[in-house]
């Protein structure tokens, strides 16, 4: 491959990321797509429907890979998730801090991409303390005590942290067949348990969502595996994937990549800093939902309520930034991206996502409950 050759197609996978990042922002808009309403739902009025949507999305996504990776077109080996270290303890901390900084932020990482296309000021000013405390954790002051105290924390294994490869290496058949039946039986589960409510309990439109963001994330994993894949680059020699950040194989994610948009942003004159795969996912989720909000006629210049609003949503979006960067994902990165591809630490920092920000959602009903 010739570098113009090179060029032309780390260009046309940005192109197709953008735009499969503003179907993705637009469906999410639409569906009202976001983990942590989902669990607000839940724990407040005991309502499954975005839950459900959202075990919907993770089953889509865990077959659409396990296919993807049975027809050859994403090898597992190579995605940004398979080092062979199980950093549990950083999911574990990563998690919980994340859990609850989006409850305090009023949603995650993607879900205030999407408010910010609606036209909210605070989603703006998460995302910036988000990019920065993020930024902070990958190579700044929070790097330090991230890279030795917690990720130092692991469990090494002779394969990548994979659990397909990991039972494969206990004697439980090849990898790739024990995958097809563990992803796209799991996640054939998932979909069956989210579409599984009562009839008259069922919301078309929301759970259709939970397919098409599923659908979203499956579609990444093709174009960063299949058509971004490079055999040899022109200048290095080297085996790798076109646009994506870590030159391995990439799907969405929401809490570095952010980071990486100020980081771009800052340096634009640097001929280093160029475009990838995460910065063009986040311009494209929140222009698919600008224009979905135009469409809808619900585009609004919002807010914040007063000082302690701020407050809230600064701690909330540090957290975040933090957490995420541990948990190497946020509840799209970790939630359905790795997850889909049965990362081991992927179950560990989703359940901690989980159990924080219900503990955030308790507290804060224990303090309205006590001023009431």
């Amino acid at each position: 491959m010739s570098l113009s050759e090179f060029d032309s197609l780390h260009a046309t996978i940005l192109v197709a990321v953008f735009l499969l990042a503003a179907v993705l922002g637009a469906v999410m808009r639409e569906t009202r797509f976001c983990t942590m309403g989902a669990i607000s739902d839940v724990v407040y009025v005991g309502d499954w429907m975005r839950a459900r949507q959202w075990l919907i999305s993770i089953g889509v996504a865990m077959c659409g890979f396990s296919l993807l990776a049975h027809a050859g077109w994403v090898d597992p080996r190579n995605i940004v998730y398979a080092a062979p270290q199980v950093i549990w303890l950083s999911a574990l901390v990563g998690g919980l801090l994340f859990g609850v900084g989006m409850v305090l932020a009023s949603g995650c990482g993607a879900r205030n991409l999407t408010r910010l296309g609606g036209g909210s000021l605070k989603s703006l000013v998460v995302l910036l303390v988000l990019a920065v405390s993020a930024f902070a954790t990958l190579k700044g002051i929070t790097a330090v005590p991230r890279a030795r105290w917690f990720d130092s924390v692991n469990v090494t294994l002779a394969v990548p942290a994979l659990l397909p490869e990991w039972l494969a290496s206990k004697g439980a058949g090849g990898a790739a067949n024990v995958r097809l039946w563990l992803g796209g039986g799991l996640g054939a589960a998932l979909i069956a348990l989210g579409w599984g409510a009562p009839r008259q309990q069922r919301d078309g439109s929301v759970l259709a969502g939970g397919l098409l963001v599923g659908a979203c994330v499956a579609a990444a994993w093709a174009i960063s595996g299949h058509w971004g894949e490079v055999q040899e680059h022109p200048q290095t020699l080297e085996h790798m994937y076109a646009a994506t950040y870590t030159g391995r194989i990439e799907s969405f994610s929401f809490v570095a990549p952010v980071a990486h948009v100020l980081d771009w942003l800052l340096f634009f004159s640097d001929k280093a800093k160029v475009l990838t795969w995460g910065v063009v996912a986040v311009f494209g989720v929140v222009c698919g939902a600008f224009a979905q909000s135009l469409w809808r006629r619900e585009f609004r210049w919002q807010g914040f309520a007063d000082n302690a609003d701020l407050a809230r949503h600064l701690v909330g979006a540090t957290l975040m930034g933090i957490g995420g960067v541990m948990a190497l994902g946020c509840t799209v990165g970790q939630g359905i991206s790795a997850i889909s591809a049965l990362q081991i630490s992927s179950f560990v920092a989703v359940a901690a996502i989980v159990a924080g920000a219900v503990m955030m959602l308790r507290v804060q009903q224990w303090r309205l409950e006590r001023q009431a």
